[in-house]
């Protein structure tokens, strides 16, 4: 069991209440980004892309508290860039726990041995560490020999020391079923409690293009992985069941982009935790000036091939709200993983992309360089 009971009570009542109050759109997860910096630079990311000025902005401790308290998602994960770098990062923690919020901080985890003194083993608070796979293939992944080790080293010393440890695993094209399942079976052994395992998204700024997986391949490269470990029930998965059937191509889903809302120095982030396409300055007005329609599979070209669990998960979770008798037919039985696939969203009306990020960069940059000024003058004013 990947998810623990009290975390699955949680958000099962927070979704009863809202399907009872007929909320069309409600979040599950609130996404946090203190900060773009990171001290890896993988091949596949697409969110360490920015000037210095930018990556060296920080969301400030009461910007992160006051996100929570706009945002009713139960869960916070917090990620990056690489959050360890942020100094108040312990605090953020700290006081997220005690406003009642499931805590998820997602690492790298070269820092997490230096800084995990800094935190308390809490029943709500996780540590979810970026692991793509065994040595060979996480080094490659990002891009720096060693840090394999560096992790599975961090991940003894967490559970030593009393703490909750998840997996993020990422997987591109060059992924190989039957080292997929192998790097699964380890895990366990090694102490983690869950693994969150999903596609890769094609950011446009990333610096390799070329291995990121279509949908039709995902979908082939999961069934091929589930096989492996008795239809993906050997591994104790952080994630809903349906969501895995959708990876195994066994239920047609439209994401929900509202499920994860983010926050990042740039604002509320539209529409989603993978796509920068615009920013509000509150929860309230992401919600309600976000053309939600316009995006998705189908709807707009960067979406096309997109499986992400931060798009899809709260669309699992839902559905399997509304089907329990499916959702417990998975759990008994994992996903399937032969037979005809579920039929897949036609991309023919999709509108084509817009490249704005650019335009935010520099809408950004000026920002920064106005409230320097700003500084300097008061600065000037008071000598």
């Amino acid at each position: 069991m990947g998810i623990p009971l009290n975390q699955m009570a949680r958000i099962g009542a927070y979704i009863v209440k809202n399907e009872i109050r007929r909320v069309p759109r409600y979040p599950l997860v609130l996404m946090l980004e203190p900060l773009f910096r990171c001290n890896l630079a993988c091949a596949g990311c697409g969110k360490i892309d920015y000037p210095a000025p930018i990556l060296n902005q920080r969301l400030s401790v009461e910007d992160c508290l006051s996100a929570a308290d706009e945002c009713p998602a139960p869960v916070v994960v917090i990620a990056g860039g690489e959050p360890l770098l942020h100094r108040e990062l312990p605090e953020i923690v700290e006081r997220l726990l005690a406003k009642g919020k499931f805590v998820t901080v997602c690492t790298n985890a070269l820092l997490l041995e230096k800084k995990l003194h800094q935190y308390k083993p809490h029943k709500n608070f996780n540590w979810s560490v970026h692991l793509d796979g065994d040595q060979t293939h996480h080094d490659k992944s990002v891009c720096q020999t060693g840090v394999y080790d560096k992790c599975v080293e961090a991940i003894r010393v967490s559970k030593a020391a009393g703490f909750r440890i998840n997996i993020n695993c990422t997987l591109f094209n060059d992924a190989e079923p039957e080292n997929v399942a192998r790097f699964l079976d380890t895990l366990k052994p090694l102490g983690v409690d869950g693994i969150t395992i999903s596609p890769g998204y094609a950011y446009e700024r990333a610096p390799d293009q070329q291995h990121f997986l279509n949908r039709t391949a995902t979908k082939t490269l999961f069934r091929e992985i589930f096989k492996r470990g008795r239809n993906g029930r050997n591994w104790d998965f952080f994630q809903s069941g349906l969501f895995l059937d959708f990876l195994a191509g066994n239920q047609t889903y439209h994401c929900t982009p509202w499920g994860n809302p983010t926050r990042t120095i740039f604002g509320w982030q539209k529409p989603c935790y993978l796509l920068g396409e615009g920013y509000a300055k509150t929860y309230k007005e992401l919600m309600e000036t976000t053309d939600w329609d316009s995006y998705g599979t189908g709807n707009y070209e960067k979406c096309a091939d997109c499986m992400v669990h931060s798009g899809f998960e709260a669309t699992a979770v839902r559905d399997g709200f509304k089907h329990p008798l499916k959702l417990l037919s998975l759990s008994l039985k994992g996903p399937r993983t032969s037979g005809e696939m579920a039929p897949d969203i036609s991309l023919e009306n999709q509108r084509p992309a817009e490249f704005v990020f650019s335009r935010h960069v520099e809408h950004k940059l000026k920002e920064i360089g106005a409230a320097k000024t700003g500084t300097e003058h008061l600065t000037d004013a008071a000598e």
